[in-house]
Order: structure tokens, then C-alpha cells, then sequence
């Protein structure tokens, strides 16, 4: 089994480990919650950094807030078909970049978009910006993230 090569003290085996076999976590956790992430009134320009919050004013922040955190996936729920969107995840009040994707409406409802993200330390506040072709427009999705 792969967990035998693991060596005491090996730093990038633990971390492949953790990276590969994990609990992952869904954000918002139930049916009836959203995300969703708003384009400015101009296309082709940032939203401004907006907090990571679903429908019921939980944020993501406040999952993480007791870990170092990871985003594995962004899932598109619903968009605006055939408009090409540009996400930036971002943590604390200087905005550090942990991930970008870049997802396109169309007649599959659902993309999923790997974020590689960088690692996010407890206790940071999560944000988004947002980008569109096309102005005023919106993407719901979720978010799987797990902890370090």
C-alpha cells in the first residue's frame, strides 16, 4: 500500500499524502444553500473582493477559521450560458491569490474546475472576485475544500 513509503520526518510524502487521501468537505453543506458570485456592471471588469458567504450569511472563512485550509474544486451550479467567466480566490486584507479558474457557460450545467489553490492559514478571512464577458453576471456554485 502507498501509505508504507511514507518516512518518518518526509515532509513532501506527508504532504502527498494528505494531498491524495483526505476528507473532503462541501461548502455550503446543505440542499437548500448557495453560493453565488455577482460580475460587476461592466464586462470584462473585477468585482470588487467580496467574501465567501452562502444564502444563510455563513461564511467560508468561518470553516476554516480553526485550520489551514485547502480548495481542491469550485463547481459551477448554474451560469449564464456561452459567456466565458475569470474567479480569483484570494485570503486576508492584502488579498493573497490562492487560485484562479476560468469556467464557460454552456448547455452542461456543471463544471468542475480543480483549484490547486494555495494553502490558506486558519483564521484568514476568504474572498472571490469575479469577472465576466458580459455585465451584471451571476455563477452559483460550491466549494470542496479540505484541512491540513
Amino acid at each position: 500500500m502507498i501509505k508504507n513509503i511514507r518516512m518518518p520526518g518526509s515532509r513532501l510524502i506527508t504532504d502527498l499524502w494528505d494531498e491524495f487521501f483526505h476528507v473532503a468537505h462541501v461548502f455550503p453543506e446543505d440542499t437548500d444553500e448557495t453560493v453565488t458570485f455577482t460580475a460587476p456592471g461592466q464586462a470584462n471588469a473585477w468585482s470588487t473582493w467580496a467574501e465567501i458567504v452562502d444564502n444563510n450569511a455563513v461564511t467560508l472563512t468561518s470553516k476554516l477559521a480553526g485550520h489551514i485550509g485547502h480548495i481542491a474544486y469550485v463547481i459551477v451550479e448554474t451560469s449564464t450560458n456561452d459567456k466565458a467567466y475569470l474567479l480569483e480566490i484570494s485570503y486576508g486584507s492584502a488579498h493573497t491569490n490562492v487560485g484562479r479558474a476560468r469556467f464557460y457557460g454552456g448547455s452542461v450545467p456543471k463544471q468542475a474546475q480543480r483549484m490547486h489553490s494555495s494553502l490558506i492559514p486558519k483564521g484568514e478571512t476568504v474572498y472571490y472576485r469575479i469577472k465576466c464577458e458580459q455585465a451584471s453576471q451571476t455563477m452559483e456554485v460550491h466549494i470542496r475544500y479540505h484541512f491540513h
